[in-house]
């Protein structure tokens, strides 16, 4: 079946660097002596610790659950001896840690007999979004939002279309296309899988036209009704507001989501991980991670989530510190990981390594080109918001739509003055959030005082020095009576003073 496409206004064609690792078959790494697991790994709250220190927990055990509806819980990696929950290092644009537990391998414990294998079919709608739940899956391609909560959004809303996202639109990334190839036949099943539990009219299965032996491989396993398209390699395609607007023709209005014009959209690894946890009982503890950039033999890992990311390196050989860095992710939108202790999540698709830039080209004035306007995937004005974010102007910043900014860097790659707008757009961002948090602070101790307030209000035990009464007591003592026991006390005050002076 032939599939139109629509074009989405801005982006950019980059060099994929992708040849060195898309051809070679992933592979697994030893196990590293800890694993530290952030409690804190996708969108929504932190999860709480279940296990206490000297617990002995088998692989795929529940070591954390979700505190809330937006949450996720986590499992154990690998059979082994809880240690502490740790304040440890993440990988974090500041460098930050967080609570992580720490988990120390051990070999000898046994494992758990698997759960048999149900079929998808034979599930409720309810029961599927609850297995994704228990399974403790997030959204694979970096944003980490919790994976339930998107099925049983398409389970509550009419779905004309889910897209299965393969578009692997960055630079260097690869792990998406080897799943793929490898792991075809649950990609499909998986989609399958979904599109029946959210009934979706339509599934379409997207990949960049640039993975031909994925396309390949989709395609000799692809059955009815899932469509497999191949989009244009025109960073950034595998955004899910220019992925919707090129496979439907939809236009994702400002503030608004995929789901609320009737599409869902789901990470390609997402999908797999889902038909897993449904089929298998296989919670989310493993994930493909590329591995690239300045490393000998790069390739793509099966890595266990909270691996080090020190250790992951140790396969690669060694490179210059000083020269090099380590991102987490591509070079658009990856973050530098400041510690390399610091452990691979769910989240994390890529580890890239980079030669640093040269201190001589350094940012200079904006000098008005207008060339970030064109290449704007969403049509913001990046030079306005450059202007509010840089003055703190958050009312500004929030009238030129800043949060539908999605961060994909299209404005600082082309920009002749190397102002890196995308860390102003984020600081201006986090700075809202932070205001917003204080306000809705505030507003709660007020909300609290005015309960207490009300509550004392005609009580027994109301103070009787309330403001009425004070007030009423002054009123009826004389002015001058006033004036009189002032100056007495000012009196006595300056006779003990000058007593303690000639003393």
């Amino acid at each position: 079946m032939s599939q139109i496409l629509h074009p989405f206004r801005g982006g950019i064609k980059l060099d994929s660097y992708k040849e060195v690792t898309r051809n070679k078959t992933s592979r697994s790494i030893a196990v590293p002596e800890t694993l530290y697991l952030p409690l804190q790994q996708h969108v929504g709250m932190a999860a709480k610790a279940c296990v206490e220190e000297g617990q002995l927990v088998v692989a795929d055990q529940v070591i954390a659950e979700s505190p809330g509806s937006v949450g996720m819980r986590l499992h154990a990696p690998i059979a082994g001896m809880i240690g502490s929950i740790v304040n440890f290092p993440v990988i974090h644009n500041s460098g930050q840690s967080a609570s992580c537990i720490e988990i120390f391998p051990d070999s000898r414990i046994a494992p758990v007999k698997p759960c048999g294998v149900v079929t998808g079919s034979t599930l409720e709608n309810k029961s599927v979004y609850e297995r994704i739940e228990q399974a403790g899956i997030v959204g694979l391609g970096g944003a980490g939002f919790p994976a339930h909560i998107k099925v049983r959004e398409g389970v509550g809303q009419t779905v004309d279309t889910l897209i299965i996202n393969g578009v692997e639109c960055e630079p260097h990334i690869t792990c998406d296309d080897r799943l793929m190839q490898e792991n075809s036949a649950e990609v499909i099943a998986g989609s399958a899988l979904v599109a029946q539990a959210i009934d979706a009219a339509r599934c379409v299965v997207a990949v960049e036209s640039d993975m031909e032996a994925a396309f390949s491989a989709l395609s000799n396993v692809l059955a009815e009704p899932i469509e497999l398209v191949s989009v244009p390699a025109i960073y950034p395609a595998g955004s899910e507001k220019q992925l919707t607007a090129m496979v439907t023709g939809q236009e994702i209005p400002s503030g608004l989501l995929p789901i609320d014009v009737g599409v869902a959209v789901l990470n390609v690894a997402t999908v797999v991980a889902i038909y897993r946890a449904v089929t298998r009982g296989q919670p989310l503890t493993e994930r493909l991670v590329t591995v690239t950039g300045s490393v000998q033999d790069p390739g793509n890992l099966r890595v266990l989530i909270g691996t080090p990311v020190q250790h992951v390196l140790e396969q690669f050989g060694d490179f210059d510190r000083r020269t090099h860095k380590v991102l987490s992710g591509g070079p658009m939108m990856g973050t530098e990981i400041l510690d390399t202790q610091a452990p691979i999540t769910k989240t994390t698709n890529c580890l890239l390594v980079v030669e640093r830039e040269q201190n001589d080209i350094a940012e200079s004035a904006c000098i008005r080109c207008g060339d970030c306007l064109p290449v704007c995937p969403i049509g913001l004005q990046p030079q306005q918001l450059f202007e509010a974010s840089r003055r703190s102007d958050v009312d500004t910043a929030q009238d030129l739509h800043l949060f539908d900014c999605i961060e994909c860097g299209c404005c600082t790659y082309v920009c002749p003055s190397r102002i890196p707008l995308v860390d102003y757009f984020r600081y201006a961002k986090s700075s809202i959030e932070s205001l917003d948090r204080d306000r809705a602070q505030a507003d709660r101790a007020r909300e609290r005082f005015t309960r207490r307030e009300d509550r004392f209000a005609g009580s027994k035990w109301a103070s009787p020095r309330s403001d009425d009464v004070v007030l009423a007591d002054v009123r009826g003592v004389e002015t001058a009576t006033l004036q009189s026991d002032v100056q007495a006390a000012v009196a006595r005050a300056r006779r003990r003073r000058d007593q303690q002076t000639s003393e």
